[in-house]
């Protein structure tokens, strides 16, 4: 049953790409942009929105983000948005200080009071796997999940935390791998690496992220709270100071633009081209 939340939350309906309802403190957050989920200003929109407002609802304690789309979580950041840089101004105006627009997404899911846990049955790619890796947790199908840093492929570094998010979650040695690799790694290897939390048949994936936040749900008041004040998210601000200086480096050159608007026009973010992103973006850097 969708409701509405407290303190003036919207309704459901306000949301274009989102499916939100909630149950016995669950909030269930179902991305739905077609064709691909991309990132687009749309989608971000809409999460920035339903996380501010979810901020101070006492009556939500875990957030379960899943996809309508059963092949693609978050496909990435719209690829055309660098040829309508100003469409990303109206989340300029309440940025935290040193962080950019993508940045402030992840930082805004990172520092969310309830849990937030993400179920990944498809791909997440690019700004797609930045927000996985800025969630509290993730559930990954096995046999369906992917995630990858794919930047380097289009001539940059991720500029939405994802260098971040990476190093704290599986070490240098293997965030510098994922990052210029730029490959897509199956859900028991991001297990085995720390990228996520389990690896789960996908035939099980439901029951068991269910049945995890059904269970945190119904702790004792303060628990939550508790547990997240003294296993806090780590101070990266330095670190998103590094990987904003290091994307707008990049994402200035001519290189980079000319790859990605190749890539769209090869089929990036359509279905058949988003199957397999990282042959596309190889076959036109070679």
């Amino acid at each position: 049953m969708h409701t509405r939340y407290r303190s003036g939350t919207p309704l459901n309906d306000a949301y274009t790409t989102l499916r939100v309802s909630r149950d016995a403190g669950i909030a269930r957050v179902t991305l739905d942009n077609p064709p691909v989920n991309v990132l687009d200003v749309a989608l971000m929109g809409d999460l920035r929105r339903l996380l501010t407002a979810l901020r101070d609802d006492d009556s939500v304690r875990v957030i379960v983000f899943d996809s309508a789309n059963p092949e693609f979580f978050i496909a990435h950041v719209d690829m055309s948005l660098g040829d309508t840089p100003d469409a990303l101004d109206k989340f300029a105006h309440d940025l935290p200080d040193g962080v950019n627009v993508f940045q402030a997404l992840g930082e805004l899911l990172r520092h969310q009071p309830q849990v937030t846990i993400i179920k990944l049955a498809g791909m997440a790619r690019g700004g797609g796997a930045e927000f996985v890796a800025s969630a509290d947790m993730t559930f990954a199908a096995i046999g369906r999940a992917g995630i990858g840093q794919i930047e380097a492929l289009m001539g940059i570094v991720p500029g939405g935390g994802g260098t971040q998010y990476l190093a704290t979650r599986v070490g240098r040695n293997r965030a510098l791998e994922a990052v210029l690799s730029a490959d897509l790694y199956d859900a028991k290897t991001a297990e085995r690496y720390g990228w996520v939390n389990r690896a789960v048949p996908a035939d099980e994936l439901d029951d068991v992220v269910d049945r995890l936040a059904r269970n945190i749900a119904a702790l004792p008041e303060g628990v939550i709270a508790a547990a997240k004040r003294a296993i806090p998210p780590e101070d990266l601000a330095e670190g998103l100071l590094r990987e904003n200086d290091a994307w707008t480096g990049q994402i200035i050159r001519p290189a980079a633009a000319q790859l990605i608007r190749d890539g769209l026009a090869h089929g990036a973010q359509t279905p058949d081209g988003e199957r397999d992103l990282e042959g596309l973006l190889r076959r036109l850097a070679g």
